[in-house]
C-alpha cells in the first residue's frame, strides 16, 4: 500500500510540473489518503503483534 501512496505522489509530481494542476491535486490527495491508510493498518498491526505475545 506504502507503494502505490509513491507511485500516486510521483504522479502528482509530474503533473503539477507539466501544468496539470488537477490531476496533480487529485493524485497528491489520493497518495495522501493511502499513506494514512497505510499508517493506521501499520500501527494496528504492531498493535496485534505486541498483545499476542
Amino acid at each position: 500500500m506504502l507503494g502505490w501512496a509513491v507511485t500516486f505522489l510521483v504522479i502528482a509530481l509530474i503533473a503539477g510540473v507539466l501544468g496539470f494542476g488537477g490531476i496533480a491535486g487529485t493524485s497528491a490527495g489520493i497518495a495522501q489518503v493511502l499513506f494514512f491508510v497505510f499508517l493506521v493498518l501499520f500501527v494496528i498491526s504492531l498493535v496485534r503483534g505486541a498483545v499476542r505475545r
